[in-house]
């Protein structure tokens, strides 16, 4: 017999728990795992929020992805429906669903095949998501405007800007007339800074294979006789079906930590790490603040951490590590973009469905998953409807609709301090004043969620992250993984990768971590929400 090795993870949100169940999933013991959580919430930014029987996604999370494991990974978690879900028996929609897997409408341990549609708000009309000059938006948006984007885009293709900014990065692909309606506003909403500040890796991230001849493309395959979708070679952006768990994202993570409990981890909620300790070039131990006040400290063989990388290395200058001077500057300067959700729980929608896709309820609802408001005029930045992501997730999805808005801020600012009365009335003048609903009477009830550090930003110190990251790679024990973890702006799937890849290496003894960080860098990875 040997000693097992210890482990402790930081979060418990997506690569935390995949962290987890990663390393004791095979049942061989080898492993003492200690998960800690700040809140008493899993999944971080995908988790569910609960609220008078309705259910609300933070952010919008649609479960595909191109790496193989991952989907595998899920299905294993919360196997894919086997019969047609709710919506799908009343509008008579029928998939070619795996034989024998569990009946919606009997187990709540189960994953809904999911239509895609998302579509942008400009100037009270509806474009396609992604914006492309297809047949509807050169409807929509007239003869002068189509020409002027038209010669545009054919204008970048000959006069490529350097790629050395966001905005730059646009103009490339879709033309300046294009980005100026639906890029530049949009995209300083979204940041808080103009593209032209922000760092073109964003791009290549999230959007590195999204173009108009890309996007044109796929809209005439998909015209094509015979034509059926293949999600593994289109971009994120553009698929047609996702996977999505019955009662939302959370459900998700809530049964990965369940399960790995039953497999021996200790899970402690309520637990800040407040401190990181280091001896002879390894982390040894680290400290955590209990919700009662107590300090605990706890020792490990190695160490996996999802923290935000700001107060990751706040943590070991508390710890007393000796931390050089760049790499406190470069972690103090990284910046994030926090967010506020506002749910309305209304009587029905205005807007009306002008699409060729059947939507539900008492009238039918457009069957949009998101509403990106890329229109300067209003604060809200995009609006999710609950009931086409799971109609589950609404207590009456037949009577009532359930939405989300979300506005982009920054902790502290006006928007963020606003009282929930304040935030309510704004949310509701602006879907009056967006003719999305047609009064306040139509409003049922209204839930606020705030989101800390939802989304890492890619300017002021994140061009010298690489300073940051050479330096906690020096802890051999060390493995960051995740969105904050990583300061990437990683989809789910990314931050599972990541942990994937560490576990893999504690287990291999593999002493480089390139290949934990080069999760969502490489071209294999990018895909975009």
């Amino acid at each position: 017999m040997t000693d097992k090795k210890s482990v402790v993870i930081i979060g418990g949100g997506p690569a935390g728990l995949t962290a987890a169940w990663e390393l004791v999933k095979d049942g061989s013991n080898a492993y003492d795992v200690t998960v800690l959580e700040a809140s008493h919430e899993f999944g971080g930014i995908s988790r569910t929020v609960k609220y008078n029987g309705n259910r609300m996604d933070i952010g919008g999370h649609r479960f595909f992805s191109k790496d193989d494991r991952i989907m595998q990974w899920w299905k294993d978690v919360l196997p894919l429906q086997g019969a047609p879900s709710y919506d799908d028996k009343k509008l008579g929609r029928h998939h070619d669903l795996e034989p024998g897997g569990p009946d919606p409408e009997q187990t709540d341990k189960v994953m809904l095949k999911r239509h895609r549609m998302s579509r942008i708000f400009w100037n009270q009309r509806f474009f396609d998501y992604p914006i492309s000059l297809t047949p509807n938006t050169m409807k929509a948006m007239g003869p002068i405007l189509t020409l002027q984007a038209g010669f545009s885009f054919l204008w970048s293709n000959i006069h490529k800007l350097p790629e050395d900014n966001l905005e730059n990065f646009y103009i490339n692909r879709f033309g300046r007339k294009l980005y100026s309606m639906f890029f530049e506003g949009y995209t300083e909403k979204l940041w808080g800074r103009h593209p032209s500040q922000i760092s073109a890796d964003w791009g290549a991230q999230r959007v590195k294979g999204l173009n108009i001849w890309n996007i044109l493309g796929n809209a005439i395959k998909k015209m094509m006789p015979g034509h059926k979708s293949d999600n593994s070679k289109v971009e994120t952006s553009l698929i047609e079906e996702f996977w999505y768990p019955k009662l939302g994202p959370g459900q998700l993570w809530e049964t990965v930590e369940e399960n790995s409990v039953a497999h021996g981890v200790h899970v402690i909620t309520g637990a800040r790490v407040t401190a990181i300790h280091s001896e002879g070039g390894k982390i040894s131990s680290l400290d955590y603040t209990a919700e009662d006040g107590r300090v605990v400290n706890v020792k490990a063989d190695e160490f996996i951490s999802s923290m935000p990388l700001n107060d990751l290395v706040a943590a070991t200058v508390a710890g007393d590590v000796d931390v050089p001077d760049q790499v406190n500057e470069v972690a103090r300067g990284l910046p994030f973009r926090d967010f506020v959700t506002v749910g309305l729980l209304v009587k029905k929608l205005r807007v009306k469905n002008m699409t060729d896709v059947p939507t539900l309820g008492n009238p039918p609802i457009v069957p949009d998953n998101w509403i990106y408001v890329q229109d300067p005029g209003y604060k809200v930045g995009r609006i999710q409807i609950f009931n086409n992501w799971s109609p589950y997730l609404v207590a009456q999805p037949d009577d009532t609709v359930w939405i989300g808005l979300e506005y982009f801020c920054e902790e502290g600012d006006d928007f963020w301090n606003m009282s929930d009365d304040e935030a309510r009335k704004l949310a509701i003048a602006e879907m009056i004043r967006m003719r999305i609903i047609e009064s306040a009477d139509d409003v049922l009830d209204t839930h606020r969620e705030k989101v800390q550090k939802a989304y890492p930003a890619y300017f002021d110190t994140y061009d010298r992250i690489g300073e940051l990251t050479e330096w906690l790679d020096s802890f051999g024990n060390l493995y960051c993984v995740g969105r904050n973890g990583q300061h990437h702006y990683n989809n789910q799937d990314h931050s599972m990768a990541t942990a994937i890849e560490a576990v893999e290496n504690i287990k291999t003894g593999r002493a480089d971590k390139k290949n934990v960080w080069e999760v969502n860098t490489e071209k294999s990875y990018h895909e975009s929400k």
